[in-house]
């Protein structure tokens, strides 16, 4: 017999209509704070970063490809990594139904990483990924968005994450999860921490990019898929440790 509440269909219904009016305001709040990301100031890049999408060095505007709009997923795979982040992985898994829609509708969907392409042209095609991903290797753009950090940045902690300063960071301090994670990427604790996910967003007018939005950490919830439907399931996330894997590895641990 079941330990949680139960209750008659009315009962149910009940609580279910208190439960929409506090849905229903959410979906109001978060209306509200998509137009204020809208509202927020551009600000000019005037930087020429380049990158490798195996097809020869390109430009920041060259990713927007026709488009007015760009949305850059900042993807852990680092020139270290043998794979990429199961996280971002499994974020990116939900990529390829969107990208097709977002560039039919003015906007460029990219994973940008710091591996070289060769890594992640491997990687995708093991993930039977269609999105496009570019690599940032041999440019600072990483750097100035606040996912990439150096090994001296690690050491002293001076440099910024998700809007704060982060804190030292070295192998003997790291979470045991971490350590689990980084090794499903096939890469020790401290590279695995010098790479950090966020998304950016850019637009281009007469010409000129202009940097509108980044977030990170908890602030993709949003995009991470997975835990949206998690979020609806009767037991909600229920986790206990690192249960997601890159998705072709989990008949492995069965």
């Amino acid at each position: 017999m079941t330990l949680h509440r139960t209750a008659t269909r009315e009962e149910w219904l009940a609580e279910r209509l208190e439960l929409l009016d506090a849905e229903k305001a959410l979906t109001r709040q978060s209306d509200e704070i998509a137009q204020r990301r809208q509202d927020l100031p551009w600000v000019r890049v005037d930087k020429d970063y380049r990158f490798d999408t195996g097809e020869g060095e390109v430009s920041l505007i060259d990713l927007f490809q026709g488009r007015s709009q760009l949305l850059v997923y900042h993807f852990m795979f680092g020139p270290d990594y043998d794979a990429g982040c199961i996280s971002c992985s499994s974020i990116a898994d939900g990529f390829n139904g969107v990208a097709v829609h977002l560039a039919n509708h003015d906007v460029m969907l990219w994973a940008v990483s710091r591996a070289p392409i060769q890594k992640l042209h491997a990687f995708k095609q093991r993930m039977g990924w269609s999105f496009p991903w570019a690599s940032a290797q041999g440019s600072d753009f990483n750097y100035y968005f606040n996912v990439s950090i150096t090994e001296e940045q690690q050491r002293t902690g001076k440099d910024d994450y998700n809007y704060s300063r982060s804190h030292a960071v070295t192998q003997p301090t790291l979470p045991p999860i971490v350590g689990e994670m980084a090794a499903k990427s096939g890469v020790g604790p401290s590279a695995y921490v010098r790479e950090r996910p966020g998304l950016s967003a850019f637009v281009l007018e007469d010409g000129v990019v202009y940097h509108t939005y980044s977030a990170y950490a908890r602030g993709l919830d949003g995009i991470w898929g997975m835990y949206q439907w998690l979020d609806r399931a009767p037991k909600g996330r229920n986790e206990q440790g690192v249960w997601w894997r890159h998705h072709d590895r989990y008949a492995q641990a069965a």
